[in-house]
């Protein structure tokens, strides 16, 4: 058989391609391009900071053994900053103020200024803080608990969205979230509340994931109330009934 003889062939252009020939001047067929599986690899490191406020309940010392239900609090947009004063003004830090008796560690961590609860590395932050916590104290495992208000509202759907194994019981206050994906948490008992006329956060937004959950056979309840604007979180938190629903909840996972 006689050898492939290469051709230099110009074109118009005046560029040159190389043709393989066969016998008879006859064009041998080149092997088609192929995609080779390559790797890429960076390290990157990422600081993650919150200050917080701990509040520990009575008791907590006297039994070394007990373990402790754990509610995480996300402020609103208001509370944001670097002095913890702040976090103190609504929601379950004010209550642990004014009820030494608060069953249940309260973890209440400050969201840095012009930050969004919502965010990323907010959400990272947030996680490696439970981690945290949840190695240096007696925290029972199956009785962690979310809720937060306006801005901390949309951060409490968010979180627990991303991750819906780790949550006994959810309460978002006057926030809203992505709802194609509220399926996510039809395993974690909800209790929504939001205020008629609030004019700062649409009632729809709770009410748009209200029936996204209610859709995928989730357990979720929701409190509209008439007459209040966007501080429903007052009506809310002051209600016996929300404490008693809430311990009474267990990770179902």
């Amino acid at each position: 058989m006689l050898k492939a003889r290469l051709l230099h062939h110009r074109l118009r252009s005046g560029m040159m391609i190389l043709l393989a020939l066969g016998p008879a001047g006859t064009a041998l067929a080149q092997p088609a391009p192929v995609q080779q599986a390559q790797r890429f690899e960076r390290k990157v490191t990422k600081t993650l900071q919150l200050g917080y406020l701990l509040y520990l309940p009575k008791g907590y010392e006297v039994d070394k053994k007990k373990k402790w239900p754990l509610v995480l609090f996300l402020h609103g947009s208001g509370e944001r900053g670097d002095s913890l004063d702040l976090v103190k003004v609504h929601g379950i830090p004010k209550i642990v103020e004014e009820q030494p008796d608060f069953p249940a560690i309260a973890v209440s961590p400050q969201c840095p200024k012009d930050a969004w609860w919502g965010a990323e590395l907010q959400q990272d932050a947030l996680e490696g803080l439970l981690d945290q916590v949840g190695r240096k104290y007696r925290v029972d495992p199956d009785r962690v608990y979310l809720t937060g208000l306006s801005m901390g509202g949309y951060g409490a759907w968010e979180l627990a969205m991303r991750q819906p194994r780790r949550f006994a019981a959810l309460v978002p206050i006057c926030g809203g979230g992505d709802s194609t994906r509220a399926c996510l948490l039809a395993e974690i008992p909800t209790w929504i509340f939001h205020g008629a006329k609030d004019d700062a956060v649409p009632p729809a937004e709770s009410q748009r994931m209200y029936e996204a959950l209610k859709a995928c056979g989730g357990d979720v309840r929701f409190t509209l109330y008439p007459e209040v604007d966007h501080l429903s979180w007052v009506p809310a938190y002051a209600d016996p009934a929300l404490y008693e629903w809430l311990f009474r909840q267990r990770r179902r996972h």
